[in-house]
């Protein structure tokens, strides 16, 4: 009894030590932003003396920070539609239908996992500027769905193979249509599942910063990490308004996870239960 008392408290203690190097990291920058330059290089550690609110406010009456903001959420659940749709008839393909070629077609697929998007910058940039895709969203929502679907074509692939086919036998003979089976029956139990996907693929695009960076060139479209790179740049001597800057733009991504972080932890636990 002690025995097991004694490793209780021991895994509280390291739950608690390994959250305080989540949280002091942020509770200190959030301090930090109501600083001046002066506090931060004089007393790093300490309270702000007076709490300069101004840093926040500031940066919150900005149109830009807000078009930044709007652009991110844009592109991100353009993203996310546009990946889970594809990704979702190509799993239900490869899952339920057997076909010539079908493993290597998804080897194929999946390989897309063991390039990073930094490889194809290059020839990426050259392909949207024939397109006519520079300085537009579509230039960061397209090339960002295309390298989400290996990831997202897995976990579905994964979860839609644990429908059992007799389910499906059973709506056919009811006079399902093989798509009214994906869509009425599949999509609604593949929920976790989706839901799981979806929240990567959002994560994903609003952290994204390089693609962003070389396609949208003009501040009209610009995301919030290249805003964050610009706000540095334009404010670079000035350290507690930038810090201020930045957990303003994180707030947007800590409010989504720990709104949908339920929902990713619990698709991810289902898939692996069923699997």
């Amino acid at each position: 009894m002690r025995a097991a008392a004694v490793r209780g408290l021991s895994r509280h203690a390291l739950v608690w030590v390994l959250g305080s190097f989540v949280v002091v990291p942020l509770l200190y920058a959030v301090i930090s932003g109501f600083k001046t330059t002066g506090d931060l290089t004089t007393d790093p550690a300490g309270l702000p003396h007076p709490w300069k609110v101004s840093n926040y406010t500031g940066i919150l009456s900005s149109d830009t920070f807000w078009r930044q903001i709007g652009n991110s959420v844009l592109i991100a659940v353009a993203t996310t539609l546009i990946t889970v749709a594809a990704a979702a008839l190509a799993a239900f393909a490869f899952a339920r239908y057997a076909f010539r070629g079908r493993e290597f077609f998804f080897t194929l697929f999946a390989a897309g996992l063991m390039f990073p998007p930094a490889v194809a910058v290059l020839p990426l940039f050259v392909l949207l500027r024939s397109f006519g895709l520079l300085d537009n969203p579509l230039g960061v929502i397209l090339p960002q769905a295309a390298f989400a679907l290996p990831m997202t074509l897995i976990i579905l692939r994964s979860f839609f193979r644990t429908i059992p086919a007799e389910l499906e036998e059973a709506a056919v003979m009811d006079g399902c249509t093989r798509f009214g089976f994906f869509w009425r029956i599949l999509l609604p139990m593949a929920r976790p599942a989706l839901g799981t996907v979806s929240v990567l693929a959002i994560v994903t695009s609003w952290n994204n910063f390089l693609l962003p960076l070389l396609v949208l060139g003009g501040q009209k479209w610009q995301t919030i990490p290249v805003g964050i790179q610009q706000f540095q740049g334009q404010y670079a001597t000035n350290y507690a308004l930038v810090i201020a800057y930045i957990v303003l733009a994180m707030v947007p991504a800590i409010a989504f996870y720990s709104v949908a972080e339920r929902q990713l932890i619990g698709g991810l636990t289902a898939g692996a239960t069923k699997g």
